[in-house]
């Protein structure tokens, strides 16, 4: 079984892999069931509270697995995704509410652009909670020997995909009436914000 076979298949059996994304090293697993999540918070040394992201191959199945985010979360999502940015939209039916820690009601979503071995895992498993493979705390990993070495033994299957861009998405909040930015990352949030407005108005 060669690599992508074998992360593929320890995803769908729930547990953790390493990939690279189009930010910083990932740490994922299935997002369909509460106990791989639960393993990954307690592996990075994460509270339960905090929330993980619903990484999705592609913005359609995005919206088959959040079938509530039509109207303006649609729009914000096809403006901004698939790119550097984590949208935390509203989640009125606490779709996949182990992701989402204290905040039942809202969801983060990220379309990654992937290449390689990533690209062909995600574009085969659909979907993933992910979050970035460190230490709770700790630096987000640029290469795979930056992910902590307890980490990596934990990990069924570990994927190298060579020195990424570094920063962590950015996280913009949509889910009130006003969008806070949570986290300035590999995307400029202004930049982001205004695109937004323009695709609303338009």
């Amino acid at each position: 079984m060669g690599l992508i076979d074998h992360a593929v298949a320890a995803i769908e059996l729930g547990r953790p892999v390493v990939i690279p994304t189009d930010t910083v090293y990932g740490l994922v697993s299935t997002p369909y069931r509460e106990e791989p999540t639960l393993l990954i918070q307690r592996l990075k040394g994460r509270a339960t509270a905090q929330p993980l992201a619903l990484l999705a191959s592609d913005l359609d199945l995005l919206l088959e697995c959040v079938p509530e985010l039509h109207g303006r979360a649609e729009a914000l999502a096809r403006t901004l995704l698939p790119g550097p940015y984590t949208l935390v939209l509203a989640n009125p039916a606490q779709r996949f509410s182990w992701l989402n820690g204290d905040s039942p009601l809202a969801i983060g979503v990220r379309v990654p652009r992937l290449t390689g071995a990533a690209q062909a895992i995600l574009a085969r498993v659909g979907a993933v909670v992910s979050t970035s493979a460190n230490l709770h705390g700790g630096p987000a990993p640029l290469t795979l020997a930056e992910v902590p070495e307890q980490l990596r033994a934990a990990c069924a299957a570990v994927v190298d995909g060579g020195l990424l861009p570094g920063l962590p998405s950015t996280v913009i909040d949509f889910s009130g009436v006003e969008p806070r930015v949570l986290r300035e990352g590999a995307a400029d949030p202004a930049e982001a914000l205004a695109r937004v407005a323009a695709a609303l108005a338009g």
